[in-house]
């Protein structure tokens, strides 16, 4: 590369980082171009494949269709769906073992696109299983949707591991990619909630539930195209000490008082917002008590709720991105439970006193709750990038992401011992504007925990010098240098302990500044191909 095309490379990141001075660079035809052309398109397309239709449209289908399919097939009550729901998405918080897969243990030689093919199949053949079998119990049906979340799961936590490591190496994309991530989902999600109820009056929710292998062959596909370079000459029988370094490595980085504080923000931030989906959607529906939504309006109201995701990411990206942290996720947390309050005002049926029909409000409530979601998510997407020290990217960033699942996980649980505890079943739902009004104040209390989160604006550097020498390795690459430096992290007793590292053939040596010792081992996250 000569000396013309860095400066040009150089000017294309100063570009991407300057957001608002940059005319057309908050939209996304803008930023969906620069990504493009910075980190090549199969990565854009995995990004697309997994959050826009495995995700996006896979979850609005599957979240409708689901929620049918326990209550008219399965014939639950709110609490055993909503803990049903919660088991389903278990695959979601061990994302730690996906991402030590990908990072430590490459098939055939690529560490990305053997686990892209392998969620694609599992996805595809546990859908195609349940609805084929049309008397499926309980426990089959759980096993075969808890299938399909890990599928999901194992696409996200690879597309997780790129993005988290073209954080490291783009530094000024990683709001945009965050951004790509959040405008997928909120489309897909859009285009899935419009045909979901559809979908579900004219085949039925196991009819709908099959089509979810359709996402599941796109992130096949995806994997098909991944632009990866190969990895030769890697040694499996080292495996074991690979996975034992990488875990070292997460254990270190946790002990480090700049990663463990927002972690612990996430999680309780997320487990206090207590989950009662599956009530309200159980009242969405009943035709005597609730408003008694039909397949179809249920579909039209998430989807043109998705509109506001989609508005939410938009705001992000133009106007929120170069915010604080703290101040960002305080307002998100507010807005949440205010939001919150548009539930208890149509449970209470205040609206149709005021002469806002239910359908009408029903809309403005799940299209107001959808944008605020997606403000008050998007930074803490960004802040896990942000947490991620080089080597380990994948493994360390679906670690952070298993937080806030897990997090989810328990906010689902609780709202759902919530709701056998105020005895709102299938036809009895006297109780659940308490339930709502519960919900709503518990997402208030995780502002006592805001100042665990830094400070810094989300273009900051968060982890520590010792931890992450972005600077040096930078300038190696661009100067064209075969050895890049850098720091990873290994356990220490007590602290934070560096090592250093070199990058040399697509082997790190690691000399341990205490003992001398010097060992290769094969690099794990390989540089950028300077030809691309």
């Amino acid at each position: 590369m000569d000396r013309r095309e860095e400066e040009d490379d150089d000017a294309a990141l100063q570009e991407a980082g300057g957001g608002s001075e940059c005319g057309g660079a908050s939209f996304p035809g803008g930023w969906l171009r620069r990504l493009s052309r910075e980190l090549h398109w199969s990565f854009v397309l995995a990004v697309v494949a997994v959050y826009g239709a495995c995700q996006g449209v896979g979850d609005a289908v599957g979240g409708v269709a689901a929620g049918y399919y326990w209550k008219d097939v399965q014939r639950v009550q709110p609490s055993a769906a909503q803990f049903y729901q919660g088991f389903v998405s278990a695959p979601w918080v061990v994302k730690p073992v996906w991402g030590l897969l990908t990072d430590v243990v490459p098939v055939a030689g690529y560490r990305r696109r053997p686990y892209f093919l392998l969620a694609g199949v599992i996805g595809a053949s546990s859908m195609l299983t349940l609805s084929l079998h049309r008397k499926l119990g309980i426990m089959p049906a759980i096993l075969a949707l808890t299938a399909q979340s890990a599928g999901a799961a194992v696409a996200d936590v690879t597309v997780d591991a790129l993005v988290a490591q073209n954080s490291i190496t783009h530094q000024p994309l990683a709001a945009d990619m965050q951004s790509l991530c959040g405008f997928s989902s909120s489309v897909g999600a859009l285009l899935g909630f419009s045909i979901s109820g559809l979908l579900v009056h004219s085949m039925g929710s196991q009819g709908a539930l099959g089509l979810l292998s359709i996402p599941s062959a796109l992130v096949f596909l995806a994997g098909v195209l991944l632009k990866e370079r190969r990895v030769t000459d890697f040694d499996y029988k080292q495996v074991h000490r690979k996975f034992y370094k990488a875990i070292q490595s997460m254990g270190a980085t946790l002990k480090c008082a700049e990663v463990w504080r927002p972690c612990v923000y996430m999680y309780v931030s997320l487990s206090l917002s207590l989950d009662i989906q599956a009530g309200m959607f159980y009242w969405y529906t009943d035709p005597i008590v609730g408003p008694g939504f039909s397949e179809e309006f249920i579909g039209l109201v998430y989807s043109i709720g998705s509109i506001g995701s989609l508005l939410g990411v938009l705001l992000y990206q133009i106007s929120l991105k170069d915010y604080p942290f703290r101040g960002v996720l305080f307002w998100g947390q507010v807005l949440s439970s205010l939001a919150g309050m548009l539930d208890l005002i149509m449970v209470t049926r205040l609206n149709t006193r005021i002469g806002i029909p239910d359908y009408v409000f029903a809309v403005i409530d799940n299209s107001v709750s959808q944008m605020v979601g997606r403000l008050k998510w998007l930074p803490l997407l960004v802040l896990c990038s942000k947490l991620c020290p080089p080597g380990i990217e994948g493994t360390f960033y679906a670690l952070l992401m298993s937080i806030q699942n897990a997090g989810l996980l328990m906010s689902g649980w609780w709202g759902g011992l919530m709701l056998h505890l105020l005895n709102v079943t299938r036809t009895e739902f006297s109780n659940l504007w308490v339930a709502v009004l519960i919900r709503n104040l518990s997402r208030l209390l995780p502002l006592m925990l805001l100042f665990l989160v830094p400070q810094s604006d989300q273009n900051s550097m968060l982890l520590p010098a010792e931890m992450l020498q972005d600077n040096e390795s930078t300038e190696a690459r661009k100067g064209g240098q075969d050895t890049a430096e850098f720091s990873v992290l290994v356990a220490d007793d007590s602290s934070c302990h560096a090592l250093s590292v070199a990058v040399e053939d697509e082997r790190i040596k690691v000399v341990d500044a205490g003992t001398g010792t010097v060992e290769l081992i094969p690099l794990m996250n390989e540089l950028q191909d300077r030809g691309s």
